[in-house]
């Protein structure tokens, strides 16, 4: 297989006025690799994917595709597909002319063109569908048939521009099973945008975080989740996100305390070399709180979701406005009421800690 990795050099997109969207974003994707761009709407991940496909001239940086320099090449050269969340079908062709049209356009032989479309339709389940109209389809099935016309193209990298954002919960959760199973299938290099970040940590093989231009930290999904370099991602992975606690550390007769939010003093694992730094911020997600007799911050349940097999607690800790979330499994003893009054303590061994630049610290 030839080289199908891509390469981002300082990429850059500043438009007429100065407004810079994409900030110097270095970043290199593997051949056969499954990378996911996400961040929260506006970040640049999509302008970054469009300045890859050739739709947004790159304002300065350098593009490698397959080791070759592409920056100021059309699309048509780069060796790119684009499957797009609108679908962008033609209503009055068949499933077969759309995922065809492409080849025909390129004047390949009709037997040719056939064949590819056949072989696409057999990995994507649409050979019962090849002379239905967009308009037949489901939600789900057109979709398919967009990244099926891609896929006749035989590019080296597959792009995604949020494929998902217009299907409902049911059609996602399928799709990405579609997606994760045409990706083993092919081994193809792709590169693909969500905002949703449920999605990027069941897809990607590996993720980069963007934030207003720029990335934060490129990982693999769960070294992401365990290991953020910052409290932004810290913030963006996770559902619920992480509860984030202004904190105070102090001494105590056991060595150290933290006061959270002004609340109530508790101690900390005693640690030789703590080093305390002003402006701390205590990250505690959902799932690492415990509830406890005493000792703990007294704290009174708001508001519960309830989601089957697990539930979300929103708590009010006593002495302050913080709500922080506590995420609670059914017969784990947990079970909880609105107005119920209980006492919880981080786990301190999986808790993390931000400085006043927001950057991960380790203080003990």
């Amino acid at each position: 297989m030839s080289d199908t990795g891509v390469s981002l050099r300082g990429l850059c997109k500043t438009y007429i006025g100065g407004v810079t969207a994409v900030h110097g974003v270095d970043l290199d994707v593997r051949q056969g690799e499954f990378m996911v761009l996400v961040g929260a709407s506006g970040c640049g991940k999509t302008t970054t994917l469009r300045m890859i496909a050739g739709l947004e001239h790159i304002t300065d940086g350098q593009l490698l595709i397959g080791g070759r320099d592409v920056t100021d090449l059309p699309p048509a050269e780069r060796g790119v597909a684009m499957v797009f969340q609108s679908y962008a079908l033609y209503p009055h062709m068949t499933v077969a002319e759309n995922m065809g049209f492409a080849l025909r356009v390129a004047g390949r032989p009709r037997a040719d063109v056939d064949a590819a479309v056949r072989k696409a339709a057999d990995v994507l389940q649409l050979g019962a569908l090849l002379q239905r109209k967009p308009r037949e389809l489901s939600g789900g099935q057109r979709q398919r048939v967009a990244i099926g016309r891609a896929i006749v193209r035989e590019p080296k990298v597959f792009l995604f521009d949020e494929p998902l954002s217009n299907l409902d919960a049911a059609l996602r959760n399928q799709m990405r099973f579609e997606l994760a199973r045409l990706h083993r299938t092919l081994g193809a290099t792709i590169i693909y945008v969500t905002h949703d970040q449920v999605e990027a940590m069941t897809l990607g093989e590996r993720i980069a975080v963007f934030n207003a231009g720029r990335i934060e930290q490129v990982g693999a999904p769960m070294a992401l989740y365990e290991r953020p370099a910052t409290r932004f991602v810290a913030g963006f992975l996770g559902s619920p996100s992480m509860n984030f606690l202004t904190v105070r550390i102090v001494p105590d007769e056991a060595g150290w305390g933290v006061e959270i939010n002004g609340a109530r003093r508790i101690a900390l694992p005693t640690a030789a070399g703590f080093d305390p730094r002003p402006g701390v911020t205590l990250g505690v997600r959902p799932e690492h709180w415990r509830i406890v007799q005493d000792g703990g911050l007294s704290a009174q349940v708001e508001l519960l979701e309830q989601l089957g097999d697990s539930g979300v607690a929103h708590l009010r800790l006593d002495g302050s406005d913080a709500i922080v979330t506590l995420k609670t499994h059914a017969g784990s003893g947990a079970e909880l009421v609105i107005g119920a009054r209980i006492q919880l303590l981080p786990d301190f061994a999986r808790a993390l800690w931000f400085g006043a630049d927001d950057s991960t610290q380790k203080p003990f």
